[in-house]
């Protein structure tokens, strides 16, 4: 009985001791875009990619990108 005991205590104190890294980030030197809608910082290959004279602006999603088309056209 003391050995078992013994043993699930080592066991205990073993996973306590046990060295837990960070995950890496996912690519780490990808170039991430402000979305100019809702802030949020998306991944150029994550992007969806919008156009304003000839310039390419970066969404995190097709939402963003119609938020920022009815912006636009409601300016002019």
């Amino acid at each position: 009985m003391w050995l078992l005991l013994g043993y699930v205590v080592y066991l205990i104190f073993k996973g306590k001791t046990v060295n837990r890294e960070l995950p890496k980030e996912k690519n780490a030197g990808e170039e991430t875009h402000r979305d100019p809608v809702c802030g949020v910082y998306v991944a150029e290959e994550d992007a969806v990619v919008g156009r304003l004279e000839g310039e390419r602006i970066f969404f995190c999603s097709m939402a963003c990108l119609e938020k920022y088309r009815e912006q636009v056209t409601h300016k002019e």
